[in-house]
């Protein structure tokens, strides 16, 4: 079913893991997407398998901390498949250090890619969504660290929790123009992102890289399992394609339980 047939998304960081995921999902119920990604070179194969679908699609290069850079790329996404009516927030890194001796330099790297990030795109594409009150769907991809601390991760709990009044200011701003905003939490899905914690992690913390993925990432899950790309994936369809502003305003955890609201 062709649950988003003529409408355009842009999804960031989807050149891989989660972003990549949600952008074939959206295509895969009708949408156009432009794939915006740091590396284009890495978009350029997930629009191709896009086109391969019998969608349009572009690869667009796309630093969301850099505010021209963000401008440029929905330029070049609307010149290509129109205006934007889904934007999905989810270009994101990781830094794990204690507060003491986490560096400045990487808490504004942090701040810069999840939140400066969220905001530049989210003003970038209003303008299309609020054109004769079209309306649109705004979706910040957060985190279970929306909701939850956890040592080493100051910058990352912190920027995630900042997504959670950015969608709901939208959400209520967004309203009159029938925007609606959310924000879906994922818990720990292994993409490159989270593999690259795991020996992190063991060594500040001073355990094995086991232990690690057993105790600190999926203990507090009800089925030892790792939340997956698809299910976020799923997620992000359903909630492009409600209809009414019932939900708006939310955040949605999908954590195998390791977070329940």
């Amino acid at each position: 079913m062709q649950i988003l047939e003529n409408k355009t998304a842009l999804v960031t960081g989807a050149a891989s893991g989660i972003g990549k995921a949600i952008a074939l999902r959206l295509a895969g119920v009708g949408a156009s997407v432009a794939v915006a990604d740091l590396d284009r070179s890495a978009a350029v194969p997930v629009a191709a398998e896009i086109a391969a679908m019998g969608r349009r699609a572009v690869a667009v290069e796309m630093d969301v901390a850099d505010e021209k850079a963000v401008e440029q790329g929905f330029a070049t996404a609307r010149a290509e498949l129109g205006l934007i009516d889904i934007l999905v927030s989810n270009a994101g890194i990781q830094i794990v250090n204690p507060i003491e001796s986490f560096a400045f330099a990487d808490w504004r790297k942090m701040m810069g890619i999840h939140l400066d990030g969220a905001f530049l795109t989210t003003r970038a594409a209003l303008p299309d969504m609020y054109r004769n009150d079209r309306g649109g769907v705004v979706i910040y991809i957060g985190s279970v660290h929306s909701h939850e601390a956890s040592p080493l991760k100051s910058a990352y709990v912190t920027a995630k929790h900042g997504l959670l009044g950015l969608s709901r200011v939208l959400a209520k701003e967004g309203a009159a123009h029938n925007v609606r905003s959310y924000v879906v939490c994922p818990g720990f899905v292994r993409t490159p992102l989270v593999e690259k914690q795991i020996p992190e992690q063991a060594r500040e913390l001073g355990i094995s890289e086991e232990e690690v993925v057993r105790k600190v990432m999926l203990g507090q899950t009800v089925d030892g399992v790792f939340t997956t790309a698809d299910d976020v994936a799923q997620t992000v369809e359903f909630l492009t394609s409600f209809p009414s502003a019932a939900l708006t305003g939310q955040s949605f955890v999908v954590s195998h339980g390791w977070f329940m609201q």
